[in-house]
This record gives C-alpha cells, sequence and structure tokens, in this order.
C-alpha cells in the first residue's frame, strides 16, 4: 500500500482484528455481486470504500426514476443508462483504487459458474428465485462462499452459506425450488432504508469472511422486523437429501 492507501484505510487498519495484513487481504480480494438494484447498492459502496481490490457486477437491468428511492449507486442523470455502467462510475468516484468489471446481461449459468469459479466470495443481490437458485448451485460447484441477501415490504434476511464447510447449508437446504414464489418490489412495495439495512450486513459479513473474523451468519438466518424493529435468528441445517449440495464430497477440491 502507498500513503494514499494507508491514510485512506487507516480507520480499518487500527483495528486489531483487520491491521495491515487484513487491509493487504481486502486489497486482493475478488468479490462478484449479482444485481446492482437495492441490496446491490449499499453493498457495492460500503466494500469498494472498504478497498476489496476487485469487485464484478452483473445486472442485466436499466436505471429506471422508480429506482431511485432505494437503488443509492443510481442518480437521476444516469435514467435509461445500464445499471452496471451507472454503477461503475459511482464507485470509481468512490474508491478509484479499485477495480471494478461489469456485465451487462442476465448470466446463464454457463457465464455464471465462470464468474463464481473466478471470485473469493458472492454477494447474492438479486430478485427472483431462479438466479438465487443458480447462484447458489454454482456456488457450492466451486467452493465459493456466498452472502445471501432479501428486502421486501419492512422486512429483510441476511444469511451466509460457506460450501467448503461440512456442516454450511445451502440455499436449496432453505428454500426448495417453486416452493415459493417470486414476490418483488414492484408488486409488494419496499422501504428505503430497508434495503440499506441489509445490502449493508452482506458486506459486512463478506468482510468477515474473507478476513476469517468473528462468527459469520453461516447455519442461521437472521430476520429483520424494520416497522416493530425486531431482529429474530433461526437456525438453518444442511438436508442430507438436498439435490445441490446434499451429495458433495467435501474433501474435493475447490
Amino acid at each position: 500500500m502507498d500513503d494514499q492507501q494507508l491514510l485512506r484505510y487507516s480507520r480499518q487498519i487500527m483495528l486489531p482484528q483487520i491491521g495491515y495484513e487484513g487491509q493487504q487481504k481486502l486489497l486482493g480480494a475478488h468479490v462478484l455481486i449479482v444485481g446492482a438494484g437495492g441490496l446491490g447498492s449499499p453493498a457495492a459502496i460500503y466494500l469498494a470504500s472498504a478497498g476489496i481490490g476487485h469487485i464484478t457486477i452483473a445486472d442485466n437491468d436499466e436505471v429506471d426514476l422508480s429506482n431511485l428511492q432505494r437503488q443509492i449507486l443510481h442518480h437521476s442523470k444516469d435514467l435509461g443508462r445500464p445499471k452496471v455502467d451507472s454503477a461503475k462510475d459511482t464507485l470509481a468516484e468512490l474508491n478509484p483504487d479499485i477495480q471494478v468489471t461489469t456485465l451487462h446481461a442476465r448470466v446463464s449459468d454457463e457465464q455464471l459458474a465462470g464468474l463464481v469459479k473466478q471470485a473469493d466470495l458472492v454477494i447474492d443481490a438479486s430478485d427472483n428465485f431462479a438466479t438465487r437458485f443458480a447462484i447458489n448451485e454454482a456456488c457450492v460447484t466451486h467452493q465459493t462462499s456466498l452472502v445471501s441477501g432479501a428486502a421486501i415490504r419492512m422486512e429483510g434476511q441476511l444469511s451466509v452459506f460457506l460450501p467448503q464447510r461440512a456442516d454450511s447449508p445451502c440455499y436449496r437446504c432453505l428454500y426448495k425450488e417453486s416452493e415459493e414464489p417470486d414476490q418483488t418490489c414492484t408488486d409488494n412495495g419496499i422501504v428505503s432504508p430497508i434495503v440499506g439495512v441489509i445490502g449493508s450486513l452482506q458486506a459486512l459479513e463478506a468482510i468477515k469472511v474473507l478476513l476469517d473474523l468473528g462468527e459469520p451468519l453461516c447455519g442461521r438466518l437472521l430476520i429483520f422486523d424494520g416497522l416493530y424493529h425486531e431482529w429474530r435468528s433461526l437456525k438453518l441445517t444442511r438436508d442430507p437429501a438436498c439435490p445441490v449440495c446434499g451429495h458433495q464430497d467435501k474433501s474435493a477440491p475447490a
């Protein structure tokens, strides 16, 4: 790190849990964020400001006026632009030290597998079960850590899945395919700070996993009720019959 970087990240470096070596690890890390909307916005902003050296953002959408209520990566001048382009500009202005790679497309399973394989960690900030299931399967296949978040109305939830750990469940252990219909903010609405809360916590969990700090939310589902400001933590266990992780050989190399 040069003098400017030492100053930029000084408040993290002074933490004994991070220090100089930890900051170097963050600068050398590669995080994939799928979704540049309400959750992906705060997650990307905090990871960029924390010094994650390489961030890849995948999203197929363009900036719409209704997005600006909660998707803080984007601004009024970005209306009609691909969200990934707007996101890249915002992150570059925030922290020009980092590399931001973008993909303006709904990623195919093959593309997703390649992106996940290259990343150290994945942030699932998508808004539909099909994408979430595909991300989960790719992460299990490549033994890549996954931080999953969701938010709607005045509620949010968060969990961490670590396929490299033999005791870790995966997203399919929590939700079965076609078990729940997709619920979107377009149909149900959302109050903007909810995505800020969950997306920020996704960034925090990502940093903890990358630096092996504390206890990540692996094996737990954190649920937030913003209306009454109540938090619940539910225990998650691995499903031996899970079609994705149930028969994974945990001794296989990543």
